[in-house]
This record gives structure tokens, sequence and C-alpha cells, in this order.
């Protein structure tokens, strides 16, 4: 098959293209080189076989030359940024995606693309699924309030009883997006599976949960707990462990991640479905960091408590089984992206500047904040 991958010189989309060409497909990429994730231009680990297109999704002239003799799609570009640009989130995130859907109706017959895969992610189901273990209460509680959080109040209270409530696995019906990224996921979400349905194009939206391994940017002030955690070892810094650090999350492996893709490409169970692709185990933000510590060898207190950021849910892990009645499950743990991205850090020139430039960011933002008192 030939095969474009957006945003294929990202993290997710420059794996899966490395599996399809080792399959023998061949693969196209369409990317913008987004500074914030590619300072450097294009990175070197993008595969030589690949063939590139610096392009963005919202211009209508790109999607056209890069589906150009395309079998399969697999939509991965996005905008991922803790700015308060919310149309942009849009702009790319869902208009782009109702755009390759418009091209695809424009060339009618001439069609040649058969599947499109959206990578959507686990963001979209917001604080999920919980239940109060003293009263008969359940449901999805809403994004936590600025003042809660400025009192350290982390955990979600019961609405009736006001009891510290507990979570629970979110499968797929699961839809409260609290963020302007994840409105705009869902938005996409929605987009890709109607107009699929309408003009008869096979779609599968996979939700991915926090996706782990090497090639995550560095300089993206959005990518997460192991960049955070790796770069401030690596730099001898403590790092901040936002809340108390029990947050619950579940880490998937970017191993899995692409077996997942590769599995609903040409499944016929995927038509038409959203899949949670989680790595089906629960872990504490403070777990997580020391293991990390255990790995790498390295030890440094982290700075807990008195720092928040506004928007993060409380807890939330996804559940697989849908996508594991289709024969898929987590292979890998949190100690093998760990390894594999402890050893791509030490590959890079990695600087200290880095962690302090995502810091700076995010304070100017105003998305890490101070608890009061």
């Amino acid at each position: 098959m030939h095969i474009l991958i957006t945003g294929g010189a990202g993290f997710i989309g420059s794996h899966t293209a490395d599996a399809l060409i080792q399959q023998g497909h061949r693969v196209r990429v369409l990317d913008c080189l987004q500074k914030n994730v590619h300072p450097k231009g294009l990175p070197d680990y993008l595969n030589p076989e690949i063939t590139f297109i610096q392009g963005d999704v919202r211009n209508k002239e790109d999607w056209i030359r890069a589906l150009e003799g395309v079998d399969a799609v697999f939509h991965f570009a996005a905008y991922q940024d803790y700015l308060p640009d919310f149309s942009t989130f849009y702009h790319v995130n869902a208009v782009g995606t109702a755009l390759l859907y418009e091209v695809l109706a424009e060339q009618g017959a001439d069609r040649r693309v058969s599947k499109v895969v959206v990578a959507a992610s686990q963001a979209v189901m917001g604080e999920g699924r919980y239940v109060c273990p003293h009263c008969p209460w359940e449901g999805i509680p809403d994004i936590r309030s600025e003042e809660r959080l400025r009192q350290g109040r982390w955990d979600h209270s019961c609405p009736l009883c006001h009891k510290t409530l507990q979570w629970q696995p979110s499968d797929e019906s699961i839809a409260n997006p609290c963020n302007p990224y994840a409105l705009s996921k869902d938005a996409q979400e929605k987009a890709a599976l109607r107009l699929g349905a309408r003009e008869d194009i096979d779609t599968t939206v996979m939700r991915y949960s926090i996706v782990q391994g090497p090639r995550q940017s560095f300089f993206n002030a959005y990518s997460g707990a192991m960049r955070i955690f790796c770069l401030s070892l690596y730099c001898g810094r403590s790092p901040f462990i936002f809340e108390d650090g029990m947050q619950v999350r579940d880490f998937v492996n970017i191993k899995d991640v692409v077996d997942a893709n590769l599995l609903v490409l040409d499944h016929p169970q995927a038509k038409g479905r959203i899949f949670n692709v989680g790595g089906a185990k629960a872990c504490t933000v403070n777990t997580f960091y020391e293991k990390l510590q255990e790995i790498t060898g390295k030890r440094l207190p982290a700075q807990r408590g008195g720092h928040y950021r506004y928007g993060d849910t409380r807890h939330i892990f996804s559940d697989t089984r849908a996508l594991e009645s289709l024969g898929w499950k987590p292979r890998r743990g949190i100690e093998e992206s760990i390894l594999s991205y402890w050893e791509h850090l030490h590959e890079q020139e990695a600087r200290e500047e880095i962690l302090a430039y995502a810091d700076r960011h995010m304070k100017k933002l105003k998305v890490i904040r101070e608890v009061q008192g």
C-alpha cells in the first residue's frame, strides 16, 4: 500500500512509518515541522525511504498534493500546547480533519484512499468515570475549580456526601473534554467518524493514553512527565511534581501504540469505531518518578505540593478491552519506556536551557500555578 502519514516527522508518526516500511509499504509524510516541536527542522531519525512533503493540514492544496496516489492515511498531525490561542486548536485538529474528508469526497470515483486512521487523545475523556464508595453517586466530574486547586484540595468530592470519589477505568463511551486541546480533539473525533460514514470511507479513531519512548520532543512543553523528569535528572535539578504526586495515569509504550496502529489498518472490526490505546496498568506520578530514579541510577528529591497546572485531570485510566478484543494488548511496561527514552536523551544535545525554557513558558502563561497559604 501507499500510505500517507500526517505529522509523520513526529513521535508516533515516525515510529509508525518505520514499521510500515518494514512491512513493505510505501510511506509519504506531510508535516509542517512546527518550531516548538522541531526547532532544528527535519529530524535526523526520519527513515530515508520516506517521501517527505512540508505542508500544513489547514491548506487544501497541501492535502491534494499529499493524497495523490495514496491508499490509506494515518492522520497524526495535531496542535498541542498550553497557549490560550483556542482557535488554533480547532483550525489544526478539527478543521484540518474536516478538510481531509472534503478533499476525499471531491475525488469521487477517482479516490484511492480506502482507510483513514485518526489520532485522538485520552484527554477527550476529561476526568473520566468516578464512583462514591460511601453513597450511590456515580458519574463524570467536571474540571476542578481554581479555588479548590489554590487551596491544595486535589481530589474530587462527592456532590451528595462530600467524601472523596474513587476513579474508575473509562471506556470509549466517555467524552467530557475540559480544556481547549481536548475540546478540539473531541470535535475531530466526531468529524472523522461522521464524515467517514457519510462518504463511505473506512475510519478508525485511536485515543492514545500517555505515549512514551524515544523521539518525544525535548522542546515541547506539553509532552509531559517523562520529558520533565528525565531532563531534570540529566541536568541535576529537582523536578516539580505537581499536586501531591498521587495522580493516577496509564502510560503506554510507543511500540505498543505502533502495534495497535498496524492492527486497525486492515482489521474488519475496526471500521467506524473509537479505541482506547493505553498501558492497562494504573500508575501514580510518584511511582513513576521513583521507578525512573531506580532505572537511571540518578536520585534527587522532587518538589511536591506547592504547584499545580490548571486544567490537569486528577486521575484518568483508559479501559482498553475493546482494542484487546481485536487481539492487541500492551506488552511493554514503563521500565522499557524509561530506559529507551533515557538512552535516547544521552544521544542528544540536551541542555539545561531546554528545561528552563519550558518552565518559563508555562509560568508566563500561568499554566503552572502555586498553592495559596
